[in-house]
């Protein structure tokens, strides 16, 4: 797709990069066939190739309006589309920029909504306050140490997860002890900045990003072999960290080191030895995450772990597709959120299953409200 961009208005890495991603569209159409909002709606403007067409136009100083704004509010940013595409476009860099430059449009009723909901999530006392009367699972078991340590790692405790359900991070802490290694917890404030950038507050997500990397840096320097997200949605956010910076900034080499040694805890887990462990219920049925199969490019991974212990892998009817959560977008996006979430449940329910897992924290508190199935991390089945 041709494309001659020169936006003074963003900088020159965005006016770059963009460029970059709007010619390696060749306008095949194959990202229509996976994209959860186009399968929904029928609207080409509703799919990638629609969308990147409407940001190519606001870029080359086309008039654009609220409702360009709105066909890219309704992307859930799944991805499901970059692992489609055969020409590489990494469509998810392009949303980002694209939001961030039509923000302008966004009504005052809207913006001021969209800053209070991310300072709720994003402040621990608040949300604390307020998530505790809707936490979805406390902790179920006694808290194991190590009694052997032969390596530390960090483990991203999360935004919301430690609050809604704090069983998650105690299960990968007791399976770790278990394998002799030492959990460090980052503090519930250390966000790994997704939330701000999805949300078009890019400049607050890099301050939030920089912090990161600082004090996560000095912890990889200091004996922390590994950082560890149980998160599928931080975890492609923190391996996506140098794509924010230019590569003369100082930060992008430092972003790159974080990022590579950065993992899923279900690649952590993989290089183990998990003989000692076992699981309390294989009647599952999973559902895995676009962050991790999308974004990560991991997908497989968790069922070839579950396999170990018994879980026979059921086929899932549109196992690519989204089941709606896609971190705050359930809040702003409902209707098509919840659509989304009904068609997952059913796909998932065919096999009736004791139990419903998932790999993200926000697909597991987003499938549980439409399920009277239990939706757990996958990492709880093995803490037993």
């Amino acid at each position: 797709m041709h494309v001659e961009l020169n936006q003074l208005s963003i900088s020159e890495l965005d006016n770059e990069k963009a460029s970059q991603i709007i010619e390696a569209c060749v306008h095949c159409g194959f990202c229509l066939a996976t994209c959860p909002t186009y399968q929904l709606i029928g609207d080409e403007l509703d799919s990638p190739r629609g969308r990147i067409y409407l940001i190519k136009s606001a870029l080359e100083n086309n008039q654009f309006s609220t409702k360009s704004l709105k066909h890219l509010d309704r992307c859930l940013t799944c991805r499901s589309c970059e692992t489609t595409c055969p020409s590489g476009v990494e469509y998810g860099q392009l949303l980002e920029i694209g939001r961030e430059f039509m923000e302008s449009k966004r009504t005052k009723l809207q913006t001021i909504h969209r800053f209070y909901v991310r300072k709720l999530l994003l402040t621990p006392l608040l949300f604390k306050s307020v998530g505790y009367f809707v936490r979805h699972s406390s902790i179920a078991t006694k808290s194991i140490k190590p009694q052997n340590v032969e390596s530390t790692v960090l483990l991203l405790s999360g935004c919301v997860q430690p609050t809604l359900a704090p069983n998650i991070n105690h299960s990968i802490k007791n399976i770790l002890a278990k394998l002799s290694v030492n959990v460090i917890e980052s503090p519930q404030r250390e966000c790994c900045g997704a939330m701000e950038q999805h949300l078009a507050a890019s400049k607050n997500a890099l301050k939030r990003v920089k912090r990161n990397i600082d004090s996560w840096s000095t912890q990889l320097n200091s004996g922390v072999s590994v950082i560890i997200s149980s998160a599928s949605g931080c975890g492609v956010m923190v391996k996506d960290y140098p794509v924010l910076f230019e590569k003369t900034d100082p930060y992008y080499e430092k972003a790159k080191f974080i990022s590579s040694k950065t993992q899923d805890i279900a690649e952590y887990l993989a290089s183990k030895d998990l003989t000692g462990l076992r699981l309390s219920e294989s009647n599952i049925s999973y559902h895995e995450p676009c962050t991790l199969q999308h974004g990560q490019k991991l997908g497989g991974l968790v069922e070839s772990i579950l396999a170990q212990f018994g879980y026979e892998k059921k086929p899932i009817k549109d196992s690519h597709i989204c089941c709606g959560s896609a971190g705050t977008y359930s809040i702003f996006e409902a209707e098509i959120s919840n659509q989304l979430k009904e068609n997952k449940l059913q796909n998932l329910k065919v096999s009736n299953p004791e139990m419903i897992v998932t790999s993200n924290i926000g697909c597991l508190i987003h499938l549980q409200k439409g399920s009277s199935i239990p939706v757990k991390h996958w990492v709880e089945l093995l803490d037993g």
